[in-house]
C-alpha cells in the first residue's frame, strides 16, 4: 500500500469535505450546458500540489492540469472542480475566504452575475473550511497564495476592460 504524504492527505481530505456540496442548490450545469465539464486534450483543471487523478495530466507553464474527459463520477473530480467557480483565497492576515475565481469568468455565467446569484452557503463554508485546512501545509499555503494573486490580477484586468 502506498503511503501518502501530509500534503496528499490534506488534499484528499479537502476533496472529501467538498464531495456532496455544489455552488447552487440546483444543478448549475443546467444554466450553461455544463461548460466547466467540457474540456479537450489541451485544457484542464488545475491540480493542487500532491493531488492524484485518474485523468490524463497536462503540464503547462510548470502547472499540472487534469485533462477533463467531459464526464466523470463526482468522486473523481479534481479539487479545483469541487470548489469552482470559487477558490479558497487567503487575505493579508492569512484568513481564508471563498472568493469568486475571476479566471473562470469567460466560462461560468454565475461569475458574470455574481451579485444576483444566491450561492449555497453550505458550499461556501466548505470551500473556506477546506482552504483553512489546506493552508496549514506550507506547500499548499504557497499554492493558495500564488493562485490568490493570479485571481486578483485577473479581476483587476477584467475591471479595466469594462471601464
Amino acid at each position: 500500500m502506498e503511503r501518502l504524504t501530509v500534503t496528499e492527505k490534506r488534499v484528499a481530505r479537502a476533496k472529501r469535505l467538498l464531495r456532496d456540496v455544489t455552488p447552487l442548490k440546483a444543478d448549475c450545469g443546467a444554466l450553461c450546458g455544463a461548460a466547466c465539464c467540457r474540456g479537450d486534450e489541451k485544457t484542464g483543471m488545475l491540480l493542487f500540489p500532491g493531488e492524484k487523478t485518474a485523468f490524463a495530466v497536462l503540464t503547462e507553464n510548470g502547472r499540472r492540469l487534469a485533462v477533463c474527459p467531459g464526464k466523470c463520477g463526482r468522486d473523481e473530480r479534481p479539487l479545483s472542480c469541487r470548489v469552482f467557480p470559487f477558490f479558497p483565497v487567503p487575505d493579508e492576515t492569512g484568513r481564508i475566504f471563498a472568493a469568486p475565481d475571476a479566471r473562470g469568468a469567460g466560462l461560468c455565467p454565475l461569475l458574470r452575475q455574481i451579485d444576483c446569484v444566491a450561492f449555497d452557503r453550505r458550499f461556501l463554508r466548505r470551500v473556506k473550511t477546506a482552504g483553512r485546512f489546506l493552508a496549514r501545509d506550507e506547500t499548499l499555503a504557497a499554492f493558495l497564495a500564488k493562485n490568490a494573486a493570479e485571481i486578483a490580477e485577473t479581476r483587476a484586468f477584467l475591471r479595466r476592460l469594462t471601464k
